[in-house]
């Protein structure tokens, strides 16, 4: 099972070798939307899902990147990125055959195998769809451990959805539940228009019995919070993905500090009643 192996894999990179970075090679990087692309690394690389990697270009600079890969095919590691400086931009425009740098599997993890047995929902906004998407694949492969799977995801207009094609392939399943808003609708679009809380009421999870999972912008996720909340949700079940300011990948710059935690470190994947406290305070 791929769980094990990572489990080991996060083990062996929490030695000194933990800040020297591997050698990978490029194997093609894919456009999603006018900003944001997938790079595809070749690599046996075991990972949990909700972990990060260290990317460097060599000469730029070093960023983290949530993997947005399959756990269960470890041979390939992807990382979907948003251009957002020099390092982001840089590794939008790398070709196969080029050589980057990475560092990890860093961090915490999505509580996929704790969820078992319960309704999950997965809400997204943004580029918060690709740290969640690793989950999503560890459920689909055993689908049969869970409840009712949903999917809420909302962007900001049509062109910035991201995985357009497996979204779509997703809405075919029967055993999975897709729900797709934007914030402002354009073009040809016929779908919704609004905020991602407004999927909830299509979610008919049994909320005595559900794991909830969120990454997006902090807003997005403490309005959800509060949704879920109202709607029964224990709030010790619902987890949450916060990876502002992390720089360094292992605890030791600071950068990501809030509060008593290291984001890096004791995240990015956090159960929302230990960070409660903490969210929306500004310079923590």
């Amino acid at each position: 099972m791929f769980m094990a192996s990572a489990r080991e894999a996060v083990v062996g990179f929490a030695g000194p070798d933990s800040m020297t970075p591997r050698l990978c090679p490029v194997e093609r990087v894919r456009r999603e939307t006018h900003d944001t692309g997938t790079i595809e690394v070749g690599g046996d690389t075991p990972f949990l899902p909700g972990q990060f990697n260290m990317l460097s270009v060599f000469g730029v600079g070093e960023v983290p990147i949530s993997i947005s890969g399959d756990p269960g095919r470890p041979g390939t590691l992807l990382h979907t990125v948003r251009t957002a400086g020099a390092v982001t931009s840089a590794l939008l425009q790398q070709k196969r055959g080029n050589v980057i740098g990475i560092r990890g599997p860093f961090g915490t993890h999505w509580p996929v195998e704790e969820a078992e047995r319960s309704d999950v929902v997965i809400v997204a906004g943004g580029i918060g769809l690709a740290p969640l998407r690793p989950a999503i694949y560890a459920i689909l492969a055993r689908r049969a451990r869970y409840g009712r799977v949903f999917l809420l995801y909302g962007a900001r207009t049509p062109d910035d959805i991201l995985y357009r094609s497996e979204l779509q392939s997703w809405r075919g399943r029967v055993d999975l539940d897709v729900h797709i808003t934007v914030d402002r609708a354009a073009g040809d679009w016929r779908g919704r228009a609004g905020v991602v809380t407004t999927l909830l009421p299509a979610a008919p999870f049994d909320a005595a019995q559900t794991v909830a999972l969120l990454c997006g912008p902090e807003v997005m996720m403490r309005f959800t919070v509060r949704e879920l909340v109202k709607r029964g949700v224990d709030s010790q079940n619902i987890y949450l993905s916060l990876e502002r300011n992390m720089r360094c990948g292992v605890g030791v710059c600071g950068h990501c500090q809030l509060g008593p935690f290291v984001l890096c470190r004791d995240g990015p994947v956090f159960r929302y009643e230990r960070v409660r406290a903490w969210l929306g305070k500004r310079e923590m």
